[in-house]
């Protein structure tokens, strides 16, 4: 094994992310993906809709879906409180809203800081994170939003 650190592949980029906070975990996005960020609000539940879809909520005269992104995750789903927000996010070039538990900070961040997610098992999928930043307070997952949410999936959210 060399002495070099081994990275997501940012190399030279100086990236801008935005850490939210889904039960006691970190997790960031690129704030390139961000449209806005909004205080929790109570969404309208969606007969048969996918688990993760809590509802649709009104936007500026726009429906978008509200998704659980903890559920979405692997996670026990979020319960929502008052401390709870709505990150505001284009996918696919479609708006979909993600419930975290708060938002913790905008942060810059350089390239050679994202580490690759490690492999755990041959069956672990680590296609929605894009790597690991590692830093004073803690480890950070960088999240793929497109990945996470293919193209056709975000279509038929939008049905």
């Amino acid at each position: 094994m060399t002495g070099t650190l081994k990275t997501a592949g940012f190399d030279g980029e100086t990236l801008e992310i935005i850490a939210f906070r889904l039960h006691d975990q970190e997790f960031c996005v690129k704030t390139t993906t961000i449209r806005e960020i909004r205080g929790w609000a109570p969404s309208t539940p969606i007969p048969h809709s996918p688990p993760e879809v809590i509802g649709v909520m009104n936007l500026r005269g726009t429906v978008i879906p509200i998704i659980d992104l903890a559920h979405k995750l692997g996670m026990k789903s979020t319960v929502a409180n008052e401390r709870s927000a709505i990150v505001v996010a284009e996918v696919h070039n479609m708006v979909i809203g993600l419930v975290v538990d708060r938002v913790s900070d905008i942060l810059t961040v350089q390239g050679s800081q994202v580490q690759p997610v490690p492999e755990v098992t041959a069956s672990f999928d680590k296609s929605f994170a894009e790597g690991i930043i590692a830093n004073e307070t803690g480890m950070i997952c960088f999240l793929n939003l497109s990945r996470m949410f293919k193209e056709r999936e975000i279509e038929d959210l939008a049905a």
